[in-house]
């Protein structure tokens, strides 16, 4: 039996196995079987190689424009970048991935246009591998639907999914230490549903015999497999529904309902024309928030404060990742920096390379010479 049967059989048994607390361990087991068998296909149909998508990272961030085809993406993207994607009424008009460049707030953002993907892209049809890819190395999507289309999100975040790609979630607090000895040993925090047997068998089809395992957090089963395989990637996603300028009024709470119905909440979907160019403001605002970019304006000697051209960062970064951004120079020859803003307690606050950045901070650098 081949690879491909045994991932079928495996597939078949899950599903037709009731899922409760005496059956968890059995459907664990079965389950991280399965994951390492589709891990071995795919291992093996990777060595044949192929044509791939390369496209090289630029800019301060990089989204994904991901929907089926002749969905409008290349329309899109000609409009809010520098692209020039070629457009038709018919499908697979893109059959490159096509890069454009954002110019939003002082940030350059890179967007990619992909090949409309098709069911079954995962497993390789239409060049679906490798358009998944690409998205694998961007950090955001961006899904688009047509308003007459709606229920075609949950097939698309499907196909990220059995391609490794998480959507909206955390990485799982799975840490594992393997050992010479003793067996598989299971610590967990009360929160954790998942009892010790379910941890230990699914670690045994992973191949641990003797480790220490910590798990934190009311995880399942799959997310638990995913910690095990670490090899997920784990992305922030929004939607925007296109088409919208072609719906009448009355037709809205029917677009809205199926939203709704795939657990999509309506106020937070980004309604846009790209045809017509509506609705474009609202959504280069979400893929900013989503992004978790952050602008700072750098006080240079001698010139003022750069207003026109800040130093783009995310959420969380420091004045040593401003430095890293800047160059060696700040980096290796750094004495303390000044901020002022929403991070800074006072103006002109004297930090440390440590200190946390926020957005529309002043930052003024004071180097060795």
């Amino acid at each position: 039996m081949g690879l491909e049967e045994e991932i079928d059989e495996l597939r078949e048994e899950i599903q037709s196995t009731p899922y409760n607390k005496s059956t968890e361990a059995h459907i664990g087991r079965l389950k991280a079987k399965l994951a390492e068998k589709k891990e071995k296909l795919e291992n093996q149909s990777s060595a044949g190689g192929g044509v791939g998508y390369a496209v090289e990272k630029t800019g301060d961030a990089t989204i994904a424009l991901v929907g089926f085809p002749s969905v409008g993406k290349s329309t899109l993207i000609n409009a809010i970048t520098n692209a020039d994607s070629e457009t038709g009424e018919y499908e697979f008009t893109t059959l490159n991935v096509n890069p454009g460049m954002l110019q939003y707030r002082g940030a350059n953002i890179q967007v990619l246009d992909v090949p409309g993907l098709i069911e079954g892209a995962a497993g390789g049809r239409g060049g679906g591998k490798e358009v998944l890819s690409v998205v694998r190395t961007a950090d955001l999507v961006v899904f688009m639907l047509s308003v007459f289309e709606i229920e075609k999100y949950d097939r698309l975040s499907e196909e990220l999914y059995h391609n490794k790609i998480r959507l909206d979630t955390e990485r799982p607090s799975v840490f594992i230490n393997k050992k010479g000895r003793g067996g598989i040993r299971v610590t967990k925090t009360d929160d954790v549903q998942l009892d010790e047997e379910t941890i230990k068998g699914i670690l045994r089809e992973h191949g641990y015999v003797n480790a220490e395992v910590t798990v934190r957090g009311d995880i399942t089963v799959d997310e638990l497999i995913d910690g095990i395989m670490d090899n997920r990637i784990y992305l922030p996603s929004i939607v925007a529904a296109n088409k919208a300028d072609l719906i009448d009024p009355d037709y809205l709470p029917t677009v809205e309902d199926n939203l709704r119905e795939i657990g999509l909440d309506p106020e937070e979907v980004v309604f846009i024309s790209a045809v017509e160019e509506k609705g474009l403001d609202a959504l280069k605002d979400k893929i900013w928030d989503a992004l978790g970019l952050i602008r700072i304006y750098m006080d240079k000697p001698g010139r003022g404060v750069d207003y026109e051209e800040p130093l783009v960062l995310m959420e969380g970064d420091t004045v040593g990742t401003a430095c890293k951004k800047l160059g060696k120079k700040f980096e290796d020859r750094f004495r303390f920096a000044r901020v002022s803003g929403p991070s800074a307690k006072h103006d002109d606050q004297q930090v440390g390379k440590d200190h946390v950045l926020a957005d529309e901070d002043v930052l003024r650098i004071t180097a060795e010479r």
